[in-house]
């Protein structure tokens, strides 16, 4: 198994409520709920059943599980809304990136030692607007309509054109790649607070 070393922790942009910061131990709990949620799912078929008494890790919280291999994306799902307790949303989109990413074919047992997964921590949505999620470089809720999609602070790492950013977040919510021009676009930013396995 590898090791959940944390090699990366801090909050993309702006900072979080100090109640919303997370210790070395729960980062790595949380790690190690992936981790392990992964292996009983493609040794056994299994699906964890993770314990924890820390209330924090028990709240209701938004998460993104991504998973590289490589150094390269090999999956990513996730829960903007807090609709499960994080470590069961955790464990969940652990297991969601390996097999249900459309954009991949589904993880093998064989790849596992290869990937490494990080963790997104996010704060709930709020109204914004493009400008400022292009100063900020803050994660992004695009929708028009019943379509939508998101794209992770991390993006902007890799996609720094603004116009690249938006369009390709357009294809991704399946509308035209100009549709953050349009009126009817609606925007929302969060923060993330992200850590990863080395």
């Amino acid at each position: 198994m590898a090791e959940g070393k944390i090699i990366r922790s801090e909050a993309v942009i702006g900072s979080f409520h100090s109640a919303d910061q997370y210790s070395e131990a729960e980062k790595q709990e949380l790690l190690k709920t992936a981790r392990t949620a992964l292996e009983k799912y493609f040794q056994a078929g299994q699906t964890y059943q993770p314990k924890t008494d820390n209330p924090k890790l028990l709240k209701k919280g938004g998460v993104f599980v991504t998973l590289n291999k490589v150094g390269k994306l090999r999956g990513c799902i996730g829960y903007i809304q807090p609709i499960k307790p994080l470590i069961e949303a955790v464990r969940d989109n652990a297991i969601a990136a390996a097999v249900e990413d459309n954009r991949f074919m589904p993880v093998t047992a064989e790849e596992l030692k290869d990937i490494k997964i990080e963790i997104s921590i996010l704060t709930l949505p709020q109204p914004d607007t493009m400008e400022n999620i292009i100063k900020n470089r803050a994660g992004v809720v695009l929708e028009q309509g019943n379509r939508g999609a998101t794209y992770l602070p991390q993006v902007w790492e890799a996609v720094t054109n603004p116009d690249e950013f938006f369009g390709s977040l357009c294809l991704k919510a399946d509308l035209g790649q100009d549709c953050y021009q349009d009126k009817k676009t609606k925007f929302s930013s969060y923060q993330v607070i992200v850590f990863s396995e080395n």
